[in-house]
């Protein structure tokens, strides 16, 4: 398996070194990964699409929305008036709305992704699967950042990688939570496509975004043996 590619999580920057952080991220991250959670679907509420306006005015890297909302409909359509690259709706809250926001995201030019929550299966999202473009493993209880990492969520990953290869599904495989020195060997063995990093991983380690990111990068090849992917975008 090849590294991984790092989607950072903004809603776990440093807000007072906004600039900062997003300037040197462009160089080296793949993605944004931004949670919109409405304090519903989860206890939390964190950024909006005034936050998404800002980071647009100093990046051109995609940005990857988690949508941890109720009303998924509603935010699909929001986050393509916004043209995110990649909207991903959990699949929770999906049931009777899946085909429908699928083919809406598409019909747009982007990408459409699901995300599982640590106990929902894979089986839920079969009827669909070939339509999905990430399907994202929660290996944390959403909603706030600092989770207890939850290894057997890791199994998703697997069986997702399985489902690809038999079938040549097109999907990437993201997983997000607590992803960090202590679970990157962990997480390499079940061969995930994309890392989300957040507090654990990275914007906690130092008060320096190019100091934290270079902790980062040789804890990953020194838990997995391979140097992180680079930014080709």
């Amino acid at each position: 398996m090849s590294a991984a590619e790092i989607s950072p999580s903004l809603m776990c920057m440093n807000l007072d070194k906004f600039k900062e952080e997003i300037t040197f991220l462009n160089q080296h991250a793949h993605s944004y990964h931004i949670d919109i959670m409405d304090g519903h679907f989860v206890p939390n509420i964190t950024l909006s699409p005034w936050f998404i306006g800002e980071v647009r005015k100093l990046s051109s890297l995609p940005l990857s929305i988690h949508l941890m909302v109720t009303d998924q409909a509603f935010w699909v359509a929001e986050m393509i008036k916004m043209k995110c690259e990649w909207i991903c709706m959990h699949a929770e809250a999906l049931n009777g709305l899946a085909f429908r926001l699928i083919d809406q995201i598409h019909a747009a030019g982007l990408k459409a992704g699901v995300v599982l929550n640590p106990e929902t299966p894979v089986s839920v999202i079969l009827p669909y699967i070939d339509l999905l473009d990430k399907v994202t493993v929660m290996t944390v209880d959403p909603g706030f950042a600092g989770q207890r990492f939850l290894e057997s969520t890791l199994e998703k990953i697997v069986e997702l990688r399985l489902l690809r290869d038999e079938h040549s599904y097109p999907y990437l495989i993201e997983m997000d939570g607590s992803s960090s020195r202590k679970t990157f060997k962990r997480i390499d063995a079940a061969g995930p496509d994309i890392y989300i990093v957040g507090r654990s991983g990275l914007f906690s380690l130092t008060d320096n975004i190019e100091e934290s990111w270079a902790i980062m990068a040789k804890d990953y090849e020194d838990m997995t043996g391979k140097s992180l992917s680079a930014n080709t975008l």
